[in-house]
């Protein structure tokens, strides 16, 4: 008999989620037949009454908005790197039956980085406060930047980065939103506000040769600004990179399956976003 294992995708809304299909045509192609990953609505207040409840064939969690804090609380563990942004988007089954945190956007960020040509120790511009603000420092760190620009709607938002920064040993220099095209001179534009929030931004930047946009919105796509970077021939990450590039760190933590079938798992993922924008 074919041994049952499981891992799911947690948060609120959750059923736009396209985790799911990435996971689970992992599974397939790397023959893990007793293999299954769902997508579970979950508020903050109740993920800690969930992970106690879940059995011995569960094997990890994909955290997602509004949980990332509260799954770094649960666990027993946690790597450095979920510690010092505070905030964790995976939890792996230890062999004691605890968890540990970790936070696979980081090395998602700086692998499709990388993969767009962004040069070591880069010059860094961040757009927004947020978690995915605080993943974007800790990769721009991993990079070799010792500083980083950030631009917030909010003084308030830009004061919460200060924890992260201080554990990254990185600067932080603050612009105001008002003055955010002056700053996309920097070698990587990460663009973490929600969508509709940097619309406006097209058609006033003027993009210079080296520039590397990573918009981490993916619906819909291309966003104006994403567009707008294209037609200058900047090369531009989505939302659906790193998706794809947390997943697979997540998938090798969750199987021990090394390395993940990336080929098959973005096969999966680009056609299921597809198919849901012609839907």
């Amino acid at each position: 008999m074919i041994p049952i294992r499981r891992a799911a995708v947690c948060g609120q809304p959750i059923a736009h989620s396209l985790s799911p299909v990435i996971h689970n045509a992992g599974f397939a192609a790397a023959g893990l037949s007793g293999w299954s990953y769902s997508a579970v609505e979950c508020a903050e207040p109740g993920l800690a009454a969930l992970v106690g409840g879940l059995g011995p064939e569960w094997a990890g969690l994909s955290l997602t908005m509004p949980l990332k804090e509260e799954a770094l609380r649960l666990a027993a563990v946690a790597t450095p790197v979920a510690v010092a942004i505070g905030a964790a988007n995976t939890l792996v089954r230890r062999e004691d039956g605890t968890w540990q945190a970790d936070n696979t956007d980081v090395p998602g960020i700086v692998r499709v980085l990388q993969n767009a040509g962004l040069k070591p120790a880069p010059s860094v511009t961040v757009l927004g406060g947020g978690g995915t603000a605080r993943a974007a420092l800790a990769a721009a760190a991993q990079l070799g930047a010792s500083a980083v620009t950030v631009v917030t709607r909010r003084l308030e938002a830009f004061a919460g980065l200060a924890p992260a920064a201080d554990a990254l040993g990185i600067t932080l220099l603050s612009v105001p939103w008002e003055r955010a095209p002056e700053t996309f001179q920097a070698d990587a534009v990460i663009s973490t506000v929600p969508k509709g929030a940097s619309d406006h931004l097209a058609g006033s930047v003027a993009w210079r040769d080296g520039t590397v946009l990573f918009d981490a919105i993916y619906d819909p796509w291309p966003t104006p600004l994403a567009a707008d970077a294209l037609a200058h021939g900047v090369p531009v990450i989505s939302g659906l990179d790193l998706l794809l590039a947390q997943a697979l760190s997540q998938f090798e933590q969750f199987t021990g399956v090394t390395p993940a079938p990336e080929e098959a798992m973005r096969s999966a993922l680009l056609g299921a976003a597809a198919a849901r924008a012609c839907g």
